[in-house]
């Protein structure tokens, strides 16, 4: 029996990778298990800039619209689900795809997570509470105080990050450092990373030009169905905070879509440096072809 192996294909946002992914795909007859910690979502299409209806007919997609908003979905939950689908796909082919932008949902997947105790509501709304009056500074200085060793290696301006580990350190008592094991699980098939690389003019270029696109898609529409659920995490992020704030009369559209392209270069620089410091990937281009893939596994 051929070996199994499990193709994951990262980077950071507008850099190419589902086109890549959906090439190897059709080349090695695979399916696409999708590590994208918004796309999961079925109300946010074109914001999340899931693959679109041709792309969906051409591969079948896994976890692309799967899940509402108001369901809760994680990393966690995300690599269990993907672990009993991948044990499925493997029985159909011995190579599978993984493609994805959430390093954490692919590193959850193919390394595991640490079991970490629940933590009550009203912990997680008092760690809100800091965040909502007192903004993401303050969240790095208690985070420096409360648990250095992890704040000289997460991502400080990644508040989601933040809020978990002080969330866990008041709940516990314990430094969110020392409640992570370290220990890698044990796969049943052989893991290939490859990140996707533009230079950094060409990544920024294909960001500028991507956002009126997803404006004209529909965007703002898509955008006010979810407004009044704004509190919700999942809706925290890149793209939609701006339009909510341009739906409060903050800023107006061009201004909005400006404050789109500008934080979503800012997002894929930290995908960029993410992916870099902790995924052991090959870099390629969006465009290497899948023979050349095909090569890089023998």
């Amino acid at each position: 029996m051929k070996e199994k192996v499990l193709i994951v294909v990262g980077g950071p946002t507008g850099s190419g990778k589902t086109d890549l992914a959906i090439r190897l795909a059709l080349h090695f007859g695979a399916e696409i298990i999708s590590a994208d910690s918004r796309q999961v979502y079925q109300e946010l299409p074109i914001g999340s800039a899931a693959p679109d209806a041709q792309q969906l007919t051409l591969v079948k997609h896994h976890f692309i619209g799967s899940q509402s908003i108001h369901e809760h979905f994680n990393a966690g939950i995300f690599a269990a689900s993907a672990e009993v689908k991948l044990q499925e796909l493997f029985h159909q082919n011995p190579i599978q795809i993984v493609c994805g932008g959430s390093g954490l949902y692919i590193k959850a997947l193919t390394e595991g997570m640490d079991e970490l105790p629940d933590v009550p509501a009203h912990i997680r709304s008092q760690v809100m509470e800091i965040y909502t009056n007192e903004g993401l500074e303050k969240l790095q200085q208690l985070l420096l105080v409360q648990d250095p060793i992890y704040a000289a290696e997460v991502d400080m301006q990644n508040k989601a990050r933040l809020m978990r580990a002080l969330e866990l350190i008041a709940a516990t008592g314990q430094k969110y450092s020392a409640m992570r094991s370290g220990k890698k699980k044990t796969l049943p098939y052989r893991v290939m990373y490859l990140r996707t690389t533009l230079d950094r003019e060409t990544l920024y270029q294909q960001i500028n030009q991507r956002t009126p696109k997803m404006i004209d898609a529909g965007w703002i529409e898509e955008a006010r169905a979810v407004y009044p659920h704004r509190a919700i995490k999942a809706l925290q992020t890149v793209g939609y905070t701006e339009l909510f704030d341009y739906f409060d009369g903050k800023y107006d559209l061009p201004t909005t879509i400006e404050l789109i392209k500008q934080n979503t270069r800012r997002y894929a620089k930290r995908q960029e440096t993410w992916f870099k410091h902790q995924i052991p990937a090959l870099e390629v281009s969006p465009g290497i072809s899948p023979e050349a893939v095909r090569k890089m596994l023998d």
